[in-house]
């Protein structure tokens, strides 16, 4: 399979998974709503409650997929992929503006009065819920991480953390049908949302990362290992290594410098063929840009202080 048929197949199971996503959100919202107008449950209305968010998070989810395959423009000249980080942020403000809203209604519900009815109903509603979003959410993580989506990868943890909702609210109503202790219920909801805070968080935090170019320890690692090796084939050193992540791919820039003599004829070719060995080691892929030197006249043409990079020798030292 070629590049393009490649990028066209991924896009379309992408795609296919976000409206999937999206579909079983709305059903799990009206699933959810159900169960709480028949029990009363503080802890099934918080999680009715972080459904509705899940549903928003996943409208903007598929539109920022949709327009992280936007092409290069004028006014876009890197593309539109760095949406995913938006996204990302957005999943986590929203898991964790649902955190807060639990806590509060749990403790609204504590203070004012329990009264909870049809438990028996509710805990299958629930149940069913929770079986059906860990299917989903772990399809999503596999997937967004195969085919290297941030954003999918994002709405997985989402729909994860909407299934551990589910899982703690059966705790409260399993405690208190057996225990007939009704604010196990509030308490479960409390004990809920301050575990999806840590998963909110957690994304708004890479999100961050992303949109700051904060540069990932593994392709560092990954990206010393290829230029030292091919620096040591080629007679040549390399520094002022620089990689971000677009959300689609990385941007990789890095200075070669060639030894006095060489022709630009075979530094270009020299220099060719490492990036393309860079392009071909990297998922999901890479655009990479060398600047070339020539270390006759490296130090004289470039101030002393531009240290060399990951590891690599002065020009002055070959």
């Amino acid at each position: 399979m070629n590049l393009a048929a490649k990028t066209e197949a991924d896009r379309k199971a992408l795609s296919f998974a976000m409206a999937l996503s999206l579909a079983i959100g709305l059903l799990m919202f009206v699933m959810k709503v159900g169960a709480y107008l028949l029990t009363g449950s503080a802890a099934i209305l918080s999680d009715a409650a972080e459904s509705v968010v899940h549903v928003a998070a996943v409208i903007f989810a598929a539109y920022s997929l949709r327009l992280s395959y936007k092409p290069a423009d004028e006014s876009h000249l890197y593309g539109h992929a760095k949406i995913s980080y938006f996204s990302a942020g957005f999943e986590g403000a929203m898991i964790i503006l649902a955190a807060i809203y639990i806590i509060y209604e749990s403790v609204h519900k504590w203070l004012t009065g329990l009264n909870l009815e049809n438990l028996g109903f509710g805990v299958v509603l629930t149940a069913a819920a929770a079986a059906i979003n860990g299917a989903l959410g772990a399809y999503l993580v596999w997937l967004g991480r195969r085919k290297n989506s941030i954003i999918l990868k994002a709405n997985g943890k989402h729909v994860l953390t909407d299934c551990w909702t589910s899982l703690a609210v059966l705790v409260g109503l399993g405690l208190v049908l057996v225990t007939n202790w009704l604010p196990f219920d509030p308490i479960c909801g409390i004990i809920m949302a301050c575990n999806i805070l840590i998963s909110g968080t957690g994304l708004m935090k890479s999100s961050f990362a992303g949109l700051m170019d904060r540069a990932d320890p593994e392709t560092q690692t990954k990206l010393i290992d290829i230029l030292t090796r091919e620096s040591e084939k080629h007679g040549l050193t390399y520094h002022h290594l620089r990689h971000r992540n677009l959300g689609d791919a990385h941007w990789v820039e890095v200075h070669l410098v060639f030894p006095a003599g060489s022709s630009l004829a075979q530094a270009h070719r020299d220099a060719t063929r490492i990036e393309r060995v860079i392009e071909d080691s990297l998922e999901p892929r890479a655009n990479v840009t060398t600047h070339l030197e020539c270390a006759s006249d490296h130090d004289d043409l470039h101030p002393q202080e531009m240290l060399p990079q990951c590891g690599a020798r002065p020009a002055s030292e070959q």
